[in-house]
């Protein structure tokens, strides 16, 4: 894993992701995941994505707390902008390093595959 620090010179194939990540909201401040401090460190390989959010995952936490929603919906966009779109397997993580959103082509599936332009 690379820590995210926003000044840091970053692989060119880590690039596209960063610049996707900024377009990714965070609901609480309004701002970028980025620039909000969410996003702990990533690990681009050439299929695989995997993201570390700056939070701990709690039962009770994701019962009561608001910011759970807000984790939650960081991960879904998170999902949505980069699962079999760009990776076929990407992962995202707590800070305890506990899987809080995991996707995994397995079947070997294309984005053409599900397009809407076949449904």
């Amino acid at each position: 894993m690379k820590v995210y620090i926003p000044d840091r010179e970053w692989p060119e194939h880590y690039k596209p992701v960063l610049e996707e990540l900024a377009r990714v909201t965070d609901p609480v401040t309004g701002g970028d995941v980025l620039d909000s401090g969410i996003i702990a460190g990533l690990e681009v390989a050439e299929d695989t994505l995997k993201v570390w959010l700056n939070f701990e995952s709690h039962a009770e936490y994701n019962i009561t707390g608001e910011s759970a929603i807000a984790y939650s919906k960081i991960i879904g966009d998170i999902m949505e902008r980069f699962a079999l779109i760009r990776f076929q397997n990407v992962y995202v993580y707590d800070l305890k390093n506990n899987i809080v959103g995991i996707f995994e082509n397995k079947k070997g599936y294309k984005w053409e595959d599900i397009s809407a332009e076949r449904a």
